[in-house]
């Protein structure tokens, strides 16, 4: 899934679907990945409102991948980054 402003929606329903697949509560998921359980609510009905940082907290814990493509290993290299 490429993950845009449109998908976030998809995003959410997907992480509640894998969530339930695995058989977890919210309470158990938020166990796992180390988040609240309000957190879980929020990122399953409004993911775009949800830190970038607990989200992917949240979807490694889940066992979900996400990957950014397209990025400069020059970026990476530099220790200072320039606008």
């Amino acid at each position: 899934m490429q993950i845009t402003p449109d998908t976030l929606p998809d995003l959410a329903l997907c992480l509640m679907v894998e969530r339930k697949r695995q058989g977890l509560s919210r309470a158990q998921a938020a166990a796992v990945c180390n988040v609240s359980t309000s957190f879980i609510r929020d990122a399953e009905s409004d993911p775009g409102a949800c830190s970038l940082a607990l989200m992917v907290r949240l979807t490694r814990g889940l066992g979900i991948q996400l990957e950014a493509t397209h990025w400069s290993s020059e970026a990476t290299q530099d220790k200072e980054v320039k606008p």
